[in-house]
């Protein structure tokens, strides 16, 4: 983990918009291209994606590279996988379907060691330099990494003030898609319901100071949340980004070179 890269990332998170996508894919190159691009940051995604923790490791190295802060999306609040794509160098983990206080309690106490929580301790780990970096550094300089929980669904909303009453997390993102089947309009992340919700939960984090960021796919989309005061923003994906700029430039091809009779 790139200490000093996360600490001007969470001083730059206070000022401005940040932008990343979400990664699936498993390819290191994606990462590097992404870096080259001007990302400020990337979800490696093990919830909705193919990688593993070996390809996590590998996709991490990639960011180290060009700069890009890594936050890895875990499937669950498991201890075990957060212990593990922490220990092989991850900045930040990101947990979906955080529903109450006591998941963010779970959380907290498998991303930190003591005495903010009980993260497995090993310092012979690649976050560790594998022992290279000195003991008490690395405990001190590991409890700094990114703890983004995933709100998005009715039970996470209705408990939403007992769930930022538990200290630890450094960004609640809202997740649009499972909030709209929560609500009843699957995939609808624009219908009114869901908007209405998604900027009370906003309200909500704002008024008490706590960084709020969401998923969107449209730069529409986009300026509308970072103008409601917004952060950390997670633009599409990868998958999505290359489909989108492929299509674009096959209809540009085609409507260039169309022959005339």
């Amino acid at each position: 983990m790139d200490t000093e890269l996360l600490r001007r990332f969470k001083d730059q998170l206070t000022r401005r918009p940040l932008f990343g996508p979400f990664c699936k894919s498993s390819d290191a190159g994606v990462i590097e291209a992404l870096g080259h691009a001007g990302f400020d940051f990337v979800i490696l995604d093990m919830e909705h994606g193919p990688n593993t923790v070996e390809t996590i490791q590998q996709l991490l190295r990639a960011a180290e590279v060009v700069g890009i802060l890594p936050v890895v999306r875990v499937p669950a609040a498991d201890a075990e996988m957060i212990s593990k794509v922490l220990d092989v160098g991850a900045a930040g983990v990101q947990i979906p379907q955080i529903a109450s206080a006591e998941d963010v309690e779970a959380a907290r106490r498998a991303a930190k060691f003591a005495p903010s929580g009980e993260r497995g301790v090993c310092r012979f780990v690649r976050a560790a330099g594998y022992s290279s970096t000195e003991k008490n550094e690395y405990f001190k300089e590991a409890n700094e990494a990114l703890l983004v929980i995933q709100v998005e669904g009715q039970a996470a909303s209705d408990n939403l003030e007992h769930i930022l009453d538990v200290p630890g997390p450094d960004v609640v993102f809202i997740g649009p898609y499972d909030l709209s089947q929560s609500l009843g309009v699957p995939g609808q992340i624009e219908h009114p319901l869901v908007v209405e919700k998604m900027n009370q939960i906003v309200d909500t984090c704002l008024q008490r100071g706590i960084v709020v960021g969401n998923f969107t796919e449209t730069p529409e989309q986009t300026a509308f949340w970072t103008k409601r005061g917004l952060r950390y923003m997670s633009f599409s994906v990868d998958m999505g980004i290359m489909y989108e700029a492929g299509r674009m430039l096959v209809s540009e091809l085609h409507r260039n070179s169309a022959v005339t009779d």
